[in-house]
């Protein structure tokens, strides 16, 4: 993906949690929160000398928790100010978003 859309110098994810309890007709509900999972290293471009840094590249906390930079702090009402977490809660993301200036409700209705 071109230009990805970064936190802190992070490529990041959302894993959002639905509950499906019909398929015909489909009802799914989202719940109000989620996670968001962090890489460990600052983003670059790909390049021939970056493109099989993992930590750079992908989110996934299988391969993130492996690296030497990977933090998980208490949740943010806790953490002191400039600690970056590589787990957060979605509806902290929501909140850097909104005070950010971008569109959170827009947001939460596309997804």
């Amino acid at each position: 993906m071109a230009n990805p859309f970064l936190i802190d110098g992070l490529k990041f994810d959302f894993r959002l949690y639905v509950l499906v309890t019909s398929c015909d007709p489909l009802r799914i509900f989202l719940y109000n929160d989620g996670l968001a999972r962090f890489a460990t290293d600052k983003y670059k471009n790909p390049s021939k000398s970056n493109y099989k840094n993992m930590f750079m590249h992908l989110t996934n906390y299988s391969i993130n928790k492996n690296s030497k930079k990977f933090k998980i702090y208490p949740p943010e009402h806790e953490r002191k100010l400039g600690e970056i977490s590589h787990k957060r809660s979605v509806s902290e993301i929501y909140k850097f978003l909104d005070i950010e200036g971008y569109d959170v409700h827009r947001l939460k209705r596309d997804i």
